[in-house]
């Protein structure tokens, strides 16, 4: 593993992000429980690295993370942005699973988001698309709509099961 290839905008960028991403975990309302809250990271990581070490150099190789196809230092920090991602998300689903119907639309309009979100990291060049590898950005809406589908499911079985919430 290497620190970095260079020392760029899409390491600026990174720096940022976790920082923006972090913050916002810690200052939101507390929710859930400190487990709840850990679990929850752990997982938006775990979703993180099985799909990009999947996609993204596993098992189908359609695009290189930051500079290099080695592993850097920010690559790193670049799946602990999955982290914060998890928990806004689980965050504002509890937040609105009250409502009728919230399910489909919630999902539908955050893989817009994580589309939007890949889409501005590929401009930061933060994710690489390889040419010729046959990867079309709608298939990320379907990613999307998959782990999003499986970390709601999963959140309604810890729900089910334990007490998560601090007020409950």
């Amino acid at each position: 593993m290497i620190v970095w290839e260079s020392f760029d905008l899409n390491e600026i960028c990174i720096m940022i992000m976790l920082l923006l991403g972090y913050a916002t975990l810690f200052l939101l309302p507390k929710k859930f429980s400190n487990d709840i809250t850990l679990l929850f990271s752990i997982w938006g990581v775990s979703i993180g690295f099985l799909f990009d070490f999947t996609i993204g150099g596993g098992l189908v190789n359609f695009y290189v993370i930051n500079d290099s196809p080695e592993y850097e230092l920010f690559d790193i920090f670049y799946y602990l942005l999955f982290a914060p991602s998890s928990y806004i998300f689980i965050y504002f689903y509890e937040t609105f699973r009250s409502y009728k119907n919230t399910f489909l639309w919630y999902i539908f309009i955050f893989a817009l988001i994580g589309v939007g979100l890949q889409t501005v990291f590929t401009w930061l060049e933060i994710i690489n698309f390889k040419e010729n590898a046959g990867y079309k950005p709608m298939f990320s809406f379907a990613v999307f709509i998959t782990t999003q589908t499986i970390t709601i499911l999963y959140f309604e079985l810890v729900y089910s099961k334990f007490k998560i919430l601090i007020n409950d």
